[in-house]
């Protein structure tokens, strides 16, 4: 657990508060950060793979990174929000080990918080509620700037209220149980924590002390995925934190996560997200100009 928690490193990326009447609509997000919001009037909804949520006052609610939502508002309605940066990007990501709940009870204290994050961080505020203006490869280093840039006073609390907020998620949190055979939780967890690697069937199945066949055909019952395209989608959501959170050149994120064959990790993201890597990081940086 000591681990873990040395492990957790959380970067707010955007905090501040939306007055909203019936204009927060917004169709299929997806970033690789997560959000935290908090209700302090009205009513919204959003739509998850899972179904739909009510948002009401006096709530705290938390969408993972690189879920695919929506938006959905007809009324007033006001929140308090963070987006949330898990810098990972030279090892796994904690928070996607854990099943966190969607919606926690917590009334005032919570908004107490948000109050103060939004007073020491004024810097943080979007300039609109619109994804496409803040969820791209520009803004997102901006604010990486203006989050180096303020008062070491007002990033030791801000870290320690955001870490308040999310233990209020923690306290009712599992580890994610992906798989009930122990052998490919261990498998999961090893390649979660070996993204630079370059990884065979072969390897992963004798590490899990299973003839190959066997091995993949418990790992897709289990997973719902085979083994090699869970390694791969997981290869590709590491990129495209890389591509959108860095200003790293894209031959070098083929490198670090294990592609020697530049050429190929290209026909795999382009597989994966419809677009060459370099296309991907100049959409979300045209995403800002077109605002």
């Amino acid at each position: 657990m000591a681990n873990i928690i040395e492990r957790l490193n959380l970067i707010a990326l955007n905090i501040g508060c939306c007055v909203h009447d019936g204009d927060w609509n917004w169709k299929n997000v997806r970033s690789p950060f997560s959000r935290l919001y908090y209700v302090s009037e009205g009513h919204a909804q959003v739509e998850l793979p899972s179904g739909i949520v009510d948002l009401k006052e006096g709530y705290l609610y938390y969408i993972p990174a690189y879920t695919r939502h929506s938006c959905i508002c007809d009324s007033v309605f006001t929140h308090y929000y963070i987006h949330i940066f898990e810098d990972y990007l030279e090892g796994a990501a904690v928070l996607d080990e854990y099943d966190l709940p969607i919606e926690v009870n917590v009334g005032p204290e919570a908004l107490s918080i948000m109050q103060r994050l939004c007073e020491i961080n004024p810097t943080l505020k979007i300039p609109e509620s619109n994804p496409e203006s803040y969820d791209n490869h520009q803004m997102l280093m901006v604010n990486f700037q203006k989050n180096l840039q303020r008062p070491f006073c007002d990033k030791v609390e801000s870290r320690g209220l955001l870490y308040l907020l999310l233990a209020k998620f923690l306290a009712d949190a599992k580890l994610k149980n992906i798989a009930s055979d122990d052998r490919i939780r261990k498998v999961i967890s090893y390649i979660s924590r070996n993204l630079d690697k370059t990884l065979d069937v072969n390897q992963l199945s004798d590490m899990a002390c299973m003839s190959k066949v066997h091995f993949s055909r418990i790992f897709k019952e289990q997973t719902g995925e085979t083994p090699n395209s869970y390694y791969i989608k997981k290869k590709m959501e590491k990129a495209e934190l890389l591509l959108v959170a860095s200003d790293i050149p894209v031959k070098t994120i083929a490198t670090r996560l294990g592609y020697d064959d530049y050429s190929y990790f290209i026909r795999l993201f382009r597989k994966y997200s419809g677009l060459t890597p370099q296309q991907y990081r100049e959409q979300k940086f045209e995403n800002k100009r077109n605002f």
